[in-house]
């Protein structure tokens, strides 16, 4: 079993990687991140975490990879001629939705660290005329956005790959306009993982080792400078992702040595809402 190494970007190299493989189709992906997936589990996911079918049908097949942990755009109620911001964008799923909701008047950028995810979604765009659809590479600590810029931010089960996730939110505060709004589905944690799948590199990448507790994620965000927040969703990840790919969910308990009863409940699927003030 390979560890989460000590030193930050290290494990960013290793994140970017990871997710280089899947966008490069060398890996398959589910729930966050998983090897050998069964067919059609990036769909049955999708499903799980609350994609309705209609969703699905409006984007390009490509750009899901099965990926999140929500479906965060119902909570962000977008505007025609808005401009919307998706962090840890991938290969586009989010941002294509977000880009039929803005219209032509409206503006969609996606940022993404990992160069074979840009390329991915940014072909997607190309191929099936995304127009108002734009992708940059960056990290999410650093953003390449202008202050005071978008109406709406989102991300779907990206912060908790993020070691620095306070500078995440600070960033976030800076680019939204005042009034601005950001829904956001990440994995929290009720209570502490076992210290053998917190350790384990696979969990982290998979989206479940670098989980942040409930109370310290909620006070950075509150520290931020973002306020009004409210919890939109509150799901039992782990059961989910179980459903839909049980041998990957066995595969890690079992590599951990971890009894399932340790983490049951405890990896919380959140979708959450909060706001820049006026």
């Amino acid at each position: 079993m390979s560890h989460v190494p000590e030193s930050p970007e290290s494990l960013v190299a290793e994140v970017r990687q990871r997710y280089g493989r899947i966008a490069s189709g060398e890996v398959s992906g589910c729930g966050c991140s998983c090897n050998d997936a069964p067919a059609g589990v990036e769909s049955a996911l999708s499903r799980g975490i609350g994609y309705a079918d209609g969703d699905l049908a409006a984007i390009p097949e490509e750009a899901n990879l099965g990926l999140g942990c929500g479906a965060p755009l119902a909570g962000l109620a977008l505007a025609p001629g808005e401009t919307v911001l998706d962090l840890g964008s991938g290969a586009g799923m989010d941002a294509f939705l977000a880009a039929r909701q803005v219209g032509a008047t409206g503006r969609v950028i996606g940022v993404d660290m990992t160069p074979e995810m840009i390329d991915r979604a940014r072909t997607a765009a190309a191929k099936h005329g995304f127009a108002n659809v734009e992708f940059r590479r960056g990290r999410l600590e650093q953003l390449p956005v202008d202050d005071s810029s978008v109406d709406a931010v989102t991300s779907n089960c990206v912060f908790n790959l993020v070691p620095d996730k306070p500078a995440v939110f600070r960033e976030v505060a800076r680019v939204l306009k005042p009034g601005g709004r950001i829904v956001v589905s990440d994995i929290l944690l009720d209570r502490p993982l076992p210290e053998a799948m917190a350790r384990d590199l696979l969990a982290w990448v998979g989206c479940v080792a670098g989980a942040e507790l409930r109370e310290p994620y909620f006070a950075a965000v509150a520290a931020a400078g973002l306020g009004e927040i409210e919890i939109l969703r509150d799901a039992d990840y782990g059961a989910t992702f179980e459903a839909a790919a049980p041998e990957q969910a066995a595969e890690l308990l079992s590599r951990s040595g971890v009894d399932p009863a340790a983490v049951r409940g405890t990896i919380r699927s959140i979708t959450w809402r909060a706001r820049k003030p006026a």
